[in-house]
């Protein structure tokens, strides 16, 4: 064999040997990088929430009757002491069977028949004193004149007084005669009697004016109806005085700071709306969540902030996101939560140094959604590897993901 064959042989063998060691070779683990950076950081709760007027008015009806259709629709805008919002009229009277009507026909006829009777007994009584005034007279003249006792002239005094009374009871009589007639006869009144689909209902009994201004914000029912005292008509509040309402977990709800700040969204506008929170209320309540759970809520009331131009259209019981703000810092060091994992009950995270990942146990503060506070065990600009696998092991060479692309 010549020596260029052998020197061939050679160098091909060796990089057959090269390659299969960069074959067996570990390669570095490609992972997704990110830096520990200082900034502004804000720990939020997301949650639904509903629009709602702040202190609506509730009417009702003060009496029972019969509510005229109302003059109002919802969204018209009323004004305190001005608009009526409502009518009232007596009720019509409800129909007699057979019996009620013919015992009602009954009283009538008999109410008739008692006054023709105390008509009769006016007449005979004040016939008795026309007469009685006629002899008190004579006896008078005749008393004057010496004829008759002074006795005689006592008795036909007394004959007159008597008959007098007697005319005012019989008219007295006569008048409770009539009214009883008018009281019977008011029985066989029936819906007909009253009911005027045409009437003017600004002629009826009793008119309700709107308590405050603003709008009609619900109408329990626009058309005619009879209503019992304290039924509801329609509410009444100012959209210029809205709040939202948040329902939160119990748990949630302590870690609420007084006049916490919330930032509304996707309520169908672009802006983003600013509210401040006025009260937690002290009662809890328990609501079964989507998955069969029972939970332990409380409502958190916000006053919104934002003008009205910012936010029209929105009205009451609109649905809303909010992001209560729990606490907020400007220059804080931060990590991504991606990178963070437990380890013997402590947060940890592997540090690329050198393009080797080292574990490293860190402190961490208040977190957020995407980040959290680093109290130590991390500096500024440090990377940091992003959802590291459980593959990844100490002193293991990494690279960049990113950069591969």
């Amino acid at each position: 064999m010549g020596w260029g064959r052998i020197a061939f042989a050679g160098v091909t063998g060796a990089g057959l040997v090269a390659g299969l060691v960069w074959a067996l070779w570990p390669q570095p683990q490609p992972v997704d990088l990110a830096q520990v950076t200082r900034g502004p950081l804000q720990v939020e709760i997301m949650a639904e929430g509903a629009t709602r007027v702040r202190d609506p008015y509730a009417i009702t009806a003060p009496i029972t009757g019969y509510a005229h259709r109302a003059p109002v629709a919802e969204g018209d805008a009323v004004i305190q002491g001005e608009t009526v919002v409502a009518f009232i009229s007596p009720p019509d009277p409800a129909l007699m069977d057979s019996r009620s009507r013919a015992q009602a026909e009954a009283a009538v006829t008999e109410a008739q028949a008692a006054v023709e009777f105390a008509e009769t007994s006016l007449r005979q009584a004040e016939s008795g004193l026309a007469h009685a005034v006629q002899q008190l007279e004579r006896g008078q003249a005749l008393a004057d004149r010496g004829t008759i006792p002074v006795r005689m002239l006592e008795d036909l005094q007394a004959t007159h007084d008597s008959a007098e009374q007697a005319a005012h009871a019989a008219r007295a009589q006569l008048d409770l005669s009539r009214a009883t007639l008018v009281r019977a006869q008011a029985q066989l009144l029936g819906p007909t009697g009253l009911y005027d689909p045409e009437r003017d209902p600004t002629e009826c009994c009793l008119r309700i004016v709107a308590p405050r201004s603003g709008v009609v914000l619900s109408l329990i029912d626009r058309n005619a109806r009879l209503v019992q005292a304290g039924s509801p008509l329609l509410t009444i509040g100012d959209l210029d005085e809205m709040e939202i309402v948040i329902d939160l977990l119990s748990s949630d709800a302590v870690r609420v700071p007084e006049a916490a700040r919330a930032l509304i969204e996707g309520w169908g506008g672009e802006a983003v709306l600013e509210a401040r929170l006025r009260r937690v209320e002290p009662a809890a309540f328990t609501r079964v969540s989507a998955l069969g759970i029972e939970e332990q809520r409380v409502r958190l009331r916000f006053d919104l902030l934002s003008p009205r131009a910012e936010r029209s259209g929105l009205g009451e019981g609109f649905r809303v996101r909010a992001r209560v703000i729990l606490w907020h810092g400007e220059s804080v060091l931060q990590v991504p939560r991606a990178a963070l994992f437990r380890e013997a009950g402590d947060w940890a995270v592997f540090v690329n140094e050198a393009g080797r990942a080292q574990r490293r146990v860190v402190g961490i503060g208040r977190q957020s959604a995407d980040m959290a506070e680093v109290i130590d065990g991390l500096e500024e600009g440090a990377e940091v590897v992003l959802f590291p696998p459980s593959s990844l092991g100490e002193g293991a060479a990494i690279t960049d993901r990113a950069v591969l692309r």
